[in-house]
């Protein structure tokens, strides 16, 4: 080794030892006849003082590096003078007084300082990756995620989960997104598709009787770009056998409250997570992944506002929509503009408009454009159902309950925003159950599945499938955590007639499914167990863990939010010989191609 120790080890113990370090140039401070050089490696840091009157040699070499070379140090461990102590480092007790200063490589002057966690552009960061993975906080971030997987690892052994690999190069099925297909040089005109998930494997492994998975699993998904979705991405991909709901819940639970205080720089909220029921979550936050850390619940006053002579309101309600509302305590005083903006963001959540209502602070007058079309009697009842005092704001929404919700839940994170009421140092879990097994809406004549063609009906509501599809709930369940959904999973189907019953039932033929999925089809007829299974999202959760607002603070090599990569330059054009070789032939066009 080219070092004894790393540079986060020595402490007073190794004060009067000869060591050797070896590392990057932190920081480097030259006090005229003394150089003092913060070394760094991924343990920590060190501090070294070069003094010419102890080396000529290695006082010399001390002069002419700077940030960022690779040097190794031989010397001798010293106490630091009284006084001189850093307490914010591990080693700022001791020092390390060099005989000998070896420059192992120059290096060039980074585009951004990496000693320091200044904000730099992401792209150039992206473009620079394996400089900005040298900055701390991103070498802690790293370190945090394999703290996580090292648990999750540990936890399962000892729970009897046996880790199995599954095909990277796998049969193209419909799951939702699109898919990354591979093509085939053997066999001409035939693809591979990348994972989206191990669903279909993991199930097969339960028929084969392994009856405890996991596995850390490499997804991928060609989907439409968000700011925080990744084309590839990791998930613990969990599959039991001879299992119900509550024994999976309980099982990830224990996980994740063990995993959180071995791991997260966040703490939980509280150790026994919540269950709510779909149409509960839905009901009072408008979506199924909420934040639980702060109130502003949704509200239904459609019995208050259904006789009102506002005619919007009047209507929606004899139509059979709701009409909801947030209270937001201290917003009352909002000026025209800040109003016109939350308008504005309503709109980008698909609403054709917002109401309001503000209650001035010292005269409790209720104020806003709708408030004439209200009896005093009926602004009375909507403020005390609304529990709205001296001060507060209430934003109204009254639509198609799909489009209430949505817009709701966005104005109710956007305010909690405003007011700082997302409390950052906590984690606040909670499972999520009763999933409906279809969506509301119908595609083509046919339903689409909530979750996935896989999850298995509520046994007590299966005679609805043949008399009223729309009103069977599902063994479907969610983790969620600060407003973010970060695990999802079901109890699947195991019976062959209830899966061919599901797949028709969302537009699959017989000839389909058997071309899609005959593979699984035929194991469901030698004696598929009953089984079930999660899969948690390895990057939101250490994100989260973390306290990071973005899943590429994680992940060592992310893509950009335009699926690309920055420091390789990927995608990129292949050389024609590639593309004869798998029989492809481009059919783009050269304007396309400048683009």
């Amino acid at each position: 080794m080219l070092k004894t120790h790393s540079c986060g080890e020595l402490r007073l113990e190794h004060v009067g030892e000869t060591v050797t370090l070896a590392g990057w140039v932190n920081r480097r401070r030259d006090m005229g006849g003394v150089v003092f050089i913060d070394l760094r490696d991924r343990d920590g840091k060190t501090q070294v003082v070069v003094n010419s009157g102890r080396t000529a040699e290695g006082f010399a070499v001390a002069e002419q590096i700077r940030s960022e070379y690779v040097v190794q140090v031989t010397g001798e461990v010293g106490r630091r003078p009284s006084g001189q102590e850093n307490e914010n480092l591990a080693t700022g007790a001791i020092e390390l007084l060099a005989d000998s200063v070896v420059v192992l490589n120059p290096a060039k002057t980074p585009p951004f300082l990496i000693d320091r966690d200044e904000v730099v552009d992401e792209s150039l960061r992206l473009k620079y990756r394996y400089l900005d993975l040298r900055r701390e906080r991103m070498q802690r971030n790293l370190v945090i995620r394999h703290k996580a997987i090292k648990f999750i690892r540990d936890f399962l052994d000892r729970r009897g989960f046996l880790e199995v690999e599954t095909p990277i190069l796998f049969k193209s099925t419909p799951e939702g997104a699109r898919d990354y297909l591979v093509p085939s040089r053997v066999h001409p005109g035939q693809f591979y598709a990348l994972p989206q998930s191990p669903q279909q494997l993991k199930q097969l492994l339960m028929v084969a009787g392994y009856e405890r998975y996991f596995q850390i699993a490499r997804c991928f998904r060609d989907e439409d770009l968000r700011a925080d979705r990744q084309p590839e991405f990791t998930q613990l991909d969990m599959e039991m056998s001879f299992v119900e709901r509550d024994d999976i819940l309980n099982l990830i639970e224990d996980l994740m409250v063990g995993m959180v205080k071995h791991a997260s720089l966040v703490p939980l909220a509280y150790e026994q997570f919540p269950r709510l029921s779909y149409a509960d979550v839905v009901n009072r936050y408008g979506t199924d992944r909420p934040d639980l850390r702060f109130g502003l619940e949704l509200v239904d006053i459609s019995e208050i506002v259904g006789s009102s002579s506002f005619r919007v309101f009047a209507q929606n309600v004899a139509a059979g929509n709701p009409v909801k509302a947030i209270c937001v305590p201290g917003c009352g005083s909002y000026s025209r503009k800040q109003l016109s903006d939350l308008e504005n963001i309503a709109r980008e959540a698909g609403a054709k408009g917002l109401a309001w209502l503000a209650i001035h602070p010292e005269t409790e007058e209720v104020r806003g454009p709708i408030a004439k079309f209200f009896t005093v009697e009926q602004l009375i009842a909507i403020t005390e159902k609304m529990e709205a005092g001296p001060g507060d704001l209430i934003l109204i929404s009254s639509d198609k309950k799909a489009v209430v919700h949505e817009v709701l839940h966005t104005m109710r994170t956007e305010m909690a925003n405003r007011l700082g009421l997302t409390d950052t140092n906590t984690l606040a879990f909670a499972w999520v159950v009763d999933f409906p097994l279809f969506e509301e809406e119908m595609e083509e004549g046919h339903y689409a599945p909530s979750h996935h063609m896989f999850t298995a009906p509520k046994r007590e509501h299966i005679p609805l499938l043949d008399s009223d599809p729309g009103q069977v709930l599902s063994e479907q369940y969610d983790l969620v955590c600060n407003g973010f959904e970060v695990a999802g999973g079901s109890i699947r189907i195991h019976e062959r007639p209830l899966q061919r019953k599901i797949m028709e039932l969302i537009g699959f033929s017989i000839e389909e499914a058997k071309e899609q999925f005959g593979h699984m089809l035929e194991a469901f007829e030698y004696g598929a167990p009953p089984h079930g299974g999660i899969a948690p999202g390895i990057d939101r959760l250490v994100a989260l863990m973390a306290g990071e607002p973005n899943i590429r603070e994680v992940m060592a090599f992310p893509k950009t939010a335009q699926a690309t990569d920055l420091m390789a330059s990927a995608p990129s054009p292949v050389v024609q010989r590639q593309l004869d070789e798998l029989h492809i032939t481009l059919a783009i066009k050269e304007k396309e191609k400048k683009a």
